[in-house]
């Protein structure tokens, strides 16, 4: 699928889609409990879809009706047939986890871009742990079996914060209490802080240090619940980022007090001088002059395409730190968004272990990317760009924001479908 979009002057309201990252917390912790549970207001998207289908495999049945989903869980069987996560890092990762409690044989693969991310460091602390698994040289497909004990492992805290997250998820189960101890700073630990929110929902407790480097669990069971997922604010950032750049939006559907990571975006809309007000679960954003910032992503690595956008249109040379990890997600965001903002006469550099975007007045290019936050982040940039941009491969959203394009003609975008 190809969209053209055009200048535009947006304005209206809209939804936050689910939180995509709470509703595979909710979907897994559902299934380590055992009875039924509820899930309200879930996510449906290609990634929530690849962990539904995964943990269906391996007998965990969920009925989807409307806006609720039934979660069946307790009973782990192994399964018959490789377990495929499509495109979902996050699916990978816990999928890679909870296997090691299935009994027999499991093997965990993915789409062509998912070989390509690391799960090295989950596999070496499952086997600390007890578990047999193995992996292709560090990356995906993942190999285990049912063999988790519990125990003390070891892992580095700046790679994925999901592996930290999908440790934590199986640790109550273990055959003895575990300890996780970070051999460096945590990185992302707003994930690490949901999943904790989860685990509680679901009637299970962890001791955290106030440094999020080391974790004990004792041996306990889930419980069955009923869950609601709030709104998401990586999806959200991108509607507030067309705000600022194009009209006035309200954006509901927020916790404001949340700990998912890219509630960022109103510390980043302020810092830059926009017109925020949070009202409720309503932010409203509107188009400001927007002045240069200075901002470390290293907890909040997906707002890097939508900060990158709202640099781009700042006065002033703005400096983004933190973004090591951003050349291991869905693409290399680094590459991709330099690629995307110089095609359209944005000045962008690399230096060090940063980048600097000059603002300036964006034209329309072309995009073609594989990657849901690059497709969404330069729609977001076409309606204050000069002329035509066109995304292609703009289906790609589906992975996490399926109406975003919709959702963007009912702000008024000047969007069509080539």
């Amino acid at each position: 699928m190809i969209v053209s979009v055009t200048g535009s002057s947006i304005s209206g309201r809209a939804d936050a889609p689910p939180s995509k990252s709470f509703t595979h917390r909710a979907v897994v912790t559902a299934a380590l409990a055992y009875g039924t549970s509820t899930i309200v207001n879930p996510l449906m998207s290609d990634d929530t879809d690849a962990t539904i289908a995964v943990f269906k495999s391996i007998g965990v049945e969920t009925e989807r009706k409307g806006s609720e989903w039934k979660v069946f869980g307790g009973e782990l069987t192994a399964p018959k047939a490789d377990l495929f996560c499509n495109e979902s890092g996050t699916t990978l990762r816990l999928a890679t986890a909870v296997c090691s409690l299935v009994e027999g044989r499991c093997r965990i693969t993915g789409a062509p871009s998912l070989l390509k991310r690391p799960i090295g460091e989950l596999v070496g602390a499952l086997k600390q742990l007890g578990a047999k698994c193995s992996c292709n040289g560090g990356f995906p497909p993942v190999v285990t079996e049912n063999s988790f004990l519990g125990g003390t492992a070891s892992l580095r805290g700046d790679v994925s914060s999901v592996f930290v997250s999908a440790l934590l998820l199986i640790a109550p189960l273990g055959k003895k209490e575990v300890v996780i101890n970070l051999s460096t700073r945590l990185e992302s630990y707003p994930y690490v802080l949901m999943t904790l929110s989860s685990q509680k929902s679901f009637g299970v407790s962890v001791e955290a240090s106030k440094d999020m480097r080391r974790f004990e669990i004792k041996s306990q069971k889930y419980r069955a619940s009923s869950y609601k997922v709030e709104g998401d604010w990586s999806s959200a950032a991108f509607l507030l980022a067309a705000a600022a750049l194009s009209g006035r939006v309200k954006v509901a559907n927020l916790n404001i007090q949340s700990s998912q990571a890219d509630r960022s975006i109103i510390d980043i809309l302020n810092a830059m001088g926009a017109y925020v007000k949070t009202e409720g679960d309503t932010v409203t954003v509107e188009k400001s002059a927007l002045k240069a910032i200075n901002f470390d992503v290293s907890n909040c690595p997906d707002v890097f395409p939508a900060l990158c956008v709202l640099c781009s249109a700042a006065t002033g040379i703005s400096r983004i730190t933190g973004i090591e990890r951003l050349k291991i997600k869905e693409s290399d965001r680094i590459t991709e968004m330099e690629r995307g903002l110089t095609g359209m006469g944005i000045a962008f550099r690399r230096i060090g272990g940063a980048v600097e975007i000059k603002g300036g007045n964006a034209q329309g290019g072309i995009i073609n990317s594989q990657d849901h936050r690059i497709a969404m982040a330069f729609g977001v940039l076409g309606t204050a760009a000069k002329g035509r941009t066109i995304i292609r491969n703009a289906e790609c959203v589906s992975k996490s924001f399926p109406d975003f394009w919709e959702c963007m003609k009912k702000l008024n975008a000047e969007i069509e479908t080539v």
